[in-house]
């Protein structure tokens, strides 16, 4: 049976994409503040603001393509069972090819009803307008998980992360939770790989190889090293 790589990714493993992140710009993300784009009250409260930024998104996301990163990632399929959790919104692991991919935030090029949060639709093009509506004659939002409401794929995730026969962290500050807390799902004696820059270990975290690396240059150095 093939070993189980669980693959934890942030912000971090797109940007080398040319996705700008918000924490690497004053908490302002595309010049705006979290709080009028990425919460429910901002949609209550202007939802053309939140429907154009949404789409500016989404349109750059349709002209971008996935690094060395995401690509490497694919090469594990080759020797284990690789299943990748992501805080991204966007679809570049499964443009590089990418089999398995739980979004724990959402997905950029999926919008959902506002009355009936199973009902989503992959949106045909990168324009999502006021008065698209759903099935049920409701409007449409995107398929986000924002600030203040629910993960609901944080389960999954979690009972992934305790099957893992390995755990690697890619581009993530383990600063927003609930996605930070699934280092602790992990196996004791579990080998634990984190690829980041900026990246510091939880205290109370053991057996932890650390590669204060990109991306883009990290992952498939590590790729290498299990291949063999």
């Amino acid at each position: 049976m093939l070993k189980k790589i669980v693959v934890l990714t942030g912000a971090g493993i797109s940007a080398e994409s040319g996705i700008r992140t918000f924490r690497d710009s004053n908490g302002l993300w595309e010049e705006h503040r979290i709080e009028d784009v990425a919460t429910y009250e901002a949609w209550e409260r202007n939802p053309e603001l939140v429907l154009n930024f949404y789409n500016q998104r989404r349109k750059q996301l349709y002209e971008v393509r996935p690094n060395a990163g995401h690509l490497a990632l694919v090469e594990l399929e080759k020797k284990f069972d690789v299943h990748i959790i992501t805080q991204n919104v966007d679809d570049l692991h499964e443009l590089a090819g990418s089999k398995k991919v739980l979004h724990l935030h959402g997905e950029l090029k999926k919008v959902r009803s506002t009355v009936d949060e199973n009902l989503v639709y992959t949106l045909d093009g990168w324009e999502l307008k006021k008065g698209d509506l759903c099935g049920k004659g409701s409007q449409l939002r995107p398929h986000i998980v924002w600030f203040g409401e629910a993960v609901p794929m944080i389960e999954p995730a979690m009972k992934l992360t305790s099957e893992a026969d390995i755990f690697i962290v890619i581009g993530t500050s383990l600063q927003v939770y609930p996605a930070a807390g699934l280092l602790h799902y992990v196996k004791r004696g579990t080998p634990l790989y984190l690829i980041d820059p900026h990246a510091t270990v939880p205290g109370d975290i053991k057996n932890v190889t650390l590669l204060r690396e990109t991306a883009g240059s990290g992952v498939p150095k590590l790729v290498a090293e299990l291949l063999k």
